[in-house]
């Protein structure tokens, strides 16, 4: 049993600590996702679970102040090894943003452009095809079939969310991270999200940073607790909320802190 509970680690993370200059934002996280499930880190404003998302995918590398530190493993492949090339890696760990920000193209060309780039489409077959599949698999290909040529800008919020959903997936990723991926919708687009999270994960590692535990709860399998920068505790979804065994979860979960 365990060594099927080893193989299907997609993440290790150990001793990650990072720095934004002087400031120790992230300290000691060691932290294993498995693959195919929701993973949701929650936790204060402030608290790192934002941070240490992006250093899945080396968002941070952007950051000019910003220092990472430990080891972050994908498959045991070690993502900060300097032979990485984080272009290449972020096309393996795709990114949606906290507010919709869909590339000023047309809908086909926001989804055809990561695999465009990456060289994945032999031609033009090749690229409809994976922008179709990568619409349906975002829940909104009916919606913009008719209209591929129209700009990605001009679908309603909760629309522009799926496509930039659709745009992460394009490229094949392995793990998909979303960073508060509702917090700028209307409670229905929130639950077309929440329900096509659920459907990811049947493919991928999704991994998603969340301010609503009742979120966290509806569509994750493990959460991970944040505050103050460290990992507080980590486990089923189900038994961090009903029965944490740290009494800093117990009093987020609680509302006496946050």
């Amino acid at each position: 049993m365990k060594e099927n509970a080893m193989d299907n680690i997609k993440i290790s993370a150990k001793n990650v600590q990072v720095y934004y200059a002087d400031n120790h934002a992230i300290k000691d996280v060691n932290v294993e996702i498995e693959d195919k499930t929701v993973t949701a880190f929650i936790g204060p404003s402030g608290c790192g679970k934002s941070t240490f998302l992006r250093c899945l995918n080396r968002m941070n590398d952007t950051i000019d102040i910003c220092r990472v530190e430990g080891d972050i493993l994908i498959e045991g492949e070690d993502i900060y090894d300097r032979r990485v090339d984080p272009v290449q890696l972020r096309a393996k760990v795709g990114m949606v943003f906290q507010k919709p920000n869909p590339f000023p193209k047309s809908i086909y060309d926001n989804v055809a452009y990561g695999p465009r780039i990456h060289g994945l489409a032999r031609g033009k077959a090749d690229l409809d095809e994976i922008v179709e599949k990568s619409l349906r698999s975002a829940a909104i290909w009916d919606e913009v079939k008719d209209r591929l040529d129209a700009p990605g800008t001009g679908l309603s919020g909760g629309q522009q969310q799926r496509l930039c959903i659709a745009r992460a997936v394009a490229t094949a990723p392995e793990v998909l991270l979303m960073d508060e991926p509702c917090s700028a919708l209307d409670p229905i687009a929130t639950a077309q999200v929440e329900e096509l999270i659920d459907e990811l994960r049947q493919n991928f590692a999704v991994v998603i940073v969340t301010h609503s535990m009742q979120q966290a709860a509806r569509v994750s399998q493990k959460t991970a607790f944040f505050h103050l920068g460290n990992l507080v505790e980590y486990g089923e979804t189900n038994q961090i909320f009903t029965k944490p065994s740290d009494p800093r979860t117990e009093s987020y979960i609680t509302g006496r802190i946050g």
